[in-house]
């Protein structure tokens, strides 16, 4: 029942995403939702519920999951390939971390990873609306 719950909200998401921003503004919301998800998953395994821990974590490789998901190896090529790469690299990283004694601690690294690749995004978001800008 929680599942289907998470991913009914993970597709409500993609849908507002979708249907009101630019692919880079949404892919950002996303990673941002992924880190929030993860800093909860933090906040819960702190105040040992690990049952909330769980649900957050199922939220943020789900979203982590409809982003590998919709890659386009056509279009993306090498970048695409690389992107799934890493997809698959967080995914496991968050399940194997969950259990562990120093599970805090591999959270709040992949906390940081996703933030990376967040920022990165988020330039490129910005380097395209110039570029857009300088041509219109």
């Amino acid at each position: 029942m929680a599942q289907q719950a998470t991913h009914s909200m993970v597709a409500s998401i993609y849908r507002t995403t979708a249907a009101t921003t630019s692919p880079l503004a949404g892919v950002v919301m996303l990673y941002d939702r992924v880190i929030q998800e993860l800093s909860r998953t933090v906040a819960a395994l702190e105040h040992k519920r690990l049952d909330q821990a769980f649900g957050h974590l199922e939220a943020a490789t789900t979203i982590l999951r409809g982003l590998c998901h919709n890659l386009n190896f056509d279009k993306g090529g090498a970048v695409a390939e690389h992107m799934r790469d890493t997809y698959v690299r967080l995914i496991l990283s968050a399940l194997h971390s969950l259990g562990k004694p120093d599970a805090i601690a591999r959270f709040n690294k992949l906390i940081v990873a996703v933030t990376d690749l967040r920022d990165a995004w988020a330039d490129v978001r910005v380097q395209q609306a110039k570029a857009t800008a300088e041509r219109g």
